[in-house]
């Protein structure tokens, strides 16, 4: 049956679908012998797709695997790095990095905790899209006490590059007069977010890590450690991207 090609790349696992886009874009795909372009569908059992010059195999679709990782810190969320940091595709064993998993989203290099592992790009391409609303929840540990307003701004949205950042959750779970440690919950992702609304309300980041993608929690699981999600955690991961945001969740722009 024939497909959007950005689709079938990460079918077979060559790619998020975003990232199948962009190749798609460059020139790097070819459908029977000629460029492809974008919107173009193809059908993997009759037509010749090639990848920069590598055929894709029609009858060698990769199994799809739905990992969990305890992100230690240092580690880049990428697939590969020019500065030669270590990647969160370190820890697989050498047959899974050979099946095209990567990592949904991103944690920066100095965020630990829970990271979800596919390569299924129609799975990255549910959970990362902005328009779905999977929520992340974070243990955050902040320099000095974070005063009532300041707490509220947080819940309510802040101006971030010209656009207020949705509601969160914010929970004080202890504080003293050097420090503050918070749960934040966030139904976004922009680069850096939490480090960047902490520094907009006066407070450095000393320590963030990522509990929870969804309902999925990383539990015990030891740093540096992965396993495979259950069905039932796949399933509930695909439900929470499928609610859709309301009005009063949509962020304000400034035109």
């Amino acid at each position: 049956m024939a497909e959007r090609l950005q689709k079938i790349l990460s079918q077979y696992g060559v790619a998020s679908r975003r990232q199948a886009e962009q190749m798609i874009e460059s020139g790097q795909v070819q459908v029977n012998g000629v460029v492809a372009h974008l919107g173009q569908r193809a059908d993997p059992s009759c037509d010749r797709i090639e990848v920069n010059q590598h055929p894709l195999q029609p009858y060698h679709r990769p199994t799809q695997h739905y990992l969990l990782l305890h992100k230690p810190l240092g580690m880049v969320s990428t697939c590969a790095d020019p500065e030669n940091r270590p990647t969160v595709l370190t820890v697989l064993p050498p047959e899974l990095q050979a099946v095209g998993i990567h990592p949904v989203g991103r944690l920066d290099a100095y965020t630990t905790g829970a990271l979800l592992l596919t390569n299924d790009g129609d799975f990255t391409f549910r959970l990362t899209h902005p328009r779905h609303d999977v929520s992340k929840t974070y243990r955050v540990h902040l320099d000095g006490q974070l005063s009532t307003s300041a707490l509220e701004a947080w819940r309510q949205g802040i101006w971030l590059d010209r656009q207020l950042t949705r509601p969160a959750e914010v929970q004080v779970i202890a504080t003293n007069s050097n420090h503050t440690q918070l749960e934040v919950i966030l139904q976004e992702g922009r680069n850096r977010q939490i480090r960047r609304v902490a520094k907009a309300l006066g407070h450095r980041v000393i320590d963030l890590h990522r509990t929870a993608v969804g309902s999925v929690t990383l539990g015990n699981l030891g740093v540096g450690a992965y396993r495979a999600l259950s069905s039932a955690e796949i399933e509930a991961l695909l439900a929470e991207s499928s609610v859709q945001s309301t009005p009063q969740q949509t962020a304000s722009v400034i035109r």
